[in-house]
């Protein structure tokens, strides 16, 4: 069993179904924070993110799963399912694995 937040096969296996590719460690660390900027002030501040960040953020801008301009980002509710299932996994159900199973289907 792997702890909670840590990004396992089975999640990498289903970022691939649902994104076309696999997900990294990075990008899913960063997931969180987005789905809490998108239930707050939609806004990112840049003092808590990196390079790495702003990289998957314009990867995500150009995969059209997010806008981000000057003042605030929007997401796509494909997009806001998909984090929500995979960030389900790994925070929620990260120690009940018939609990992210269920969540697949």
């Amino acid at each position: 069993m792997t702890g909670r937040g840590h990004l396992t096969d089975a999640i990498r296996a289903r970022s691939k179904e649902l994104l076309g590719y696999e997900i990294d460690q990075v990008e899913y660390r960063l997931m969180p924070y987005i789905q809490y900027v998108m239930m707050n002030d939609r806004r990112v501040d840049a003092k808590k993110v990196n390079r790495e960040d702003n990289a998957i953020l314009k990867k995500w801008c150009d995969a059209g799963h997010i806008e981000a301009g000057p003042w605030n980002i929007t997401m796509s509710r494909q997009f806001w399912d998909i984090i929500c299932e995979l960030l389900f996994m790994g925070y929620v159900a990260y120690d009940a694995p018939e609990m992210a199973q269920e969540a697949q289907a």
